[in-house]
């Protein structure tokens, strides 16, 4: 009776602290309003202050993204931030970054950080987004053509903390700033 006492508590120790690590985790993303997210490996629309926006909230954090999203980044490391980068190619090698073979992995390295930031791309946002205790949304009022998406949200499952409304005249649409906390 011990050993399956002893079994049924480290499982339940190793769940409640995977739920807990999980609380750290948030997902920082644009997306059109069919969820839509990038094509041929790049951003589908260009807003200089939603640029500015993920500077302010992922500095001087921990960003986790797969191999192709830090590679379509212009420069990289970023700076002021840690880089986690998630690939299955045991010979990659990304100077300034930490390399790491799942997401199971990437959740231990930030286990103790306050807060820690996935970036992209598609596959890593469907991996991590049952997980994330956060979303930061940039939602762009229109439709695009793409190949890659986020999945689709289940906004009953979480509570809005907070949404702003703009208007981009040069790309000629609506979006918001809206971010999720998990219910």
């Amino acid at each position: 009776m011990s050993i399956s006492s002893s079994w049924f508590d480290r499982l339940t120790m190793t769940k409640a602290k995977y739920l807990m690590i999980c609380k750290n985790i948030s997902i920082i993303v644009a997306i059109a309003r069919n969820f839509a997210i990038g094509k041929n490996n790049d951003l589908l629309f260009h807003l200089p202050n939603d640029l500015k926006r993920f500077k302010q909230i992922t500095s001087g954090h921990t960003i986790i993204m797969g191999r192709n999203t830090l590679l379509s980044l212009p420069k990289w490391p970023l700076p002021n931030r840690r880089h986690i980068v998630i690939t299955d190619d045991p010979e990659d090698n990304f100077p300034g970054c930490e390399i790491v073979f799942s997401i199971e992995e990437a959740i231990l390295k930030v286990q103790n950080e306050k807060e820690a930031f996935i970036i992209g791309g598609g596959s890593i946002y469907r991996q991590f987004y049952p997980f994330a205790g956060k979303l930061y949304l940039t939602l762009v009022h229109k439709d695009f053509d793409a190949d890659i998406f986020f999945p689709e949200i289940d906004y009953s499952g979480w509570e809005e903390i907070s949404c702003e409304d703009f208007y981009d005249d040069k790309n000629d649409f609506d979006y918001s700033y809206l971010n999720l906390e998990r219910k």
